[in-house]
C-alpha cells in the first residue's frame, strides 16, 4: 500500500514526542517542576504536622533544614525519639526553608528549633543567591522562632570541597563566611550556636573521609559525630519529654 508523503512526515514530528513522553523525568526536572507547582514544599510535611496535632504530642525541638537534615533521621532514626521532629527537606534553600517556618515549625508549639541551612544556598538550587539573601532568610527564620518564645539553635553549614551537583563551584570560601556571620550573629542575638563544622571538616575544609559518602550527605559515622556535638546542648538548653500515653 502506498504511503503518502504526508503520512511520512507526521510519522516523524510525531516519534520523538512519544518517546519523550515515555521519558521518566530527571531529578533536576523533578525539581524544577516542583518549584513551580509548591515553591516551599508546604504539602511535604502537611499530614504529618496534622497527625502530630491531633495526637497532642508535645514537641520539644523541630530541625528544620535540608537533606543533611533530612537523612539524619534516615540514617539514625533513634536520634529522632519523643520531643524531637524532623522537617529537612532535599535541595531546599532559606528562602524556601522561611516559607515553611509557621507551618512545619512554629504550628506544632515546640520549645525550640534546630536550624542549618546553607549548603543549597550556596549551590543556587532555587536560582542565584547572594550571601546577604541567605543571611537576611536567617534573621527572618531567628526573628519568627523568637517571637514565638522559641530558643533557636543556630547550626553551621558542614564542610564540602565541592558539591556533585555543581561542579567546579567554589564552596570553601562562602561556606566559612556563611559560618562566621552565624556564628557571630547567634551570639548577637540571643541564639546557640553549634559548630558541626569543626568535628567534621579536614583542616583545608572538606568533610573527613568516611565521614560523607559523596563529600557532602554525611554516612552514619558523620551524623554520629554531629550527635556528639549536639547532645550536649540540647540536654543542657532544651531537655527531652517523653511521649504521652
Amino acid at each position: 500500500m502506498a504511503v503518502s508523503r504526508r503520512t511520512i512526515l507526521g510519522a516523524a514530528f510525531a516519534s520523538p514526542l512519544l518517546i519523550g513522553s515515555a521519558r521518566a523525568e530527571t531529578w533536576e526536572e523533578k525539581w524544577k517542576r516542583g518549584l513551580l507547582e509548591d515553591f516551599a514544599m508546604l504539602g511535604r510535611y502537611r499530614d504529618a504536622n496534622r497527625k502530630v496535632l491531633e495526637a497532642r504530642q508535645p514537641v520539644d525541638i523541630v530541625f528544620m533544614g535540608d537533606s543533611i537534615t533530612e537523612g539524619w533521621k534516615d540514617k539514625r532514626p533513634a536520634f529522632f525519639g519523643p520531643g524531637r521532629v524532623n522537617r529537612g527537606i532535599s535541595g531546599q534553600t532559606t528562602a524556601q526553608m522561611v516559607l515553611r517556618m509557621v507551618a512545619d515549625v512554629i504550628d506544632l508549639k515546640p520549645r525550640a528549633v534546630h536550624i542549618m541551612a546553607g549548603t543549597n544556598d550556596i549551590a543556587g538550587n532555587t536560582g542565584p543567591m547572594t550571601q546577604d539573601m541567605t543571611r537576611n532568610n536567617i534573621r527572618a527564620m531567628t526573628a519568627l522562632a523568637q517571637q514565638h518564645g522559641l530558643k533557636v539553635i543556630l547550626a553551621s553549614i558542614p564542610p564540602a570541597a565541592s558539591f556533585p551537583w555543581r561542579p567546579g563551584m567554589e564552596t570553601l570560601t562562602p561556606i566559612r563566611q556563611l559560618n562566621d556571620w552565624m556564628k557571630s550573629f547567634a551570639r548577637e542575638n540571643g541564639a546557640i550556636w553549634v559548630d558541626y563544622h569543626q568535628a567534621l571538616a579536614t583542616p583545608g575544609g572538606a568533610m573527613r573521609a568516611g565521614l560523607a559518602h559523596d563529600g557532602v550527605h554525611p554516612t552514619e559515622a558523620g551524623y554520629d559525630a554531629m550527635a556528639a556535638v549536639v547532645e550536649p546542648v540540647l540536654a543542657r538548653r532544651v531537655g527531652r519529654r517523653k511521649a504521652r500515653t
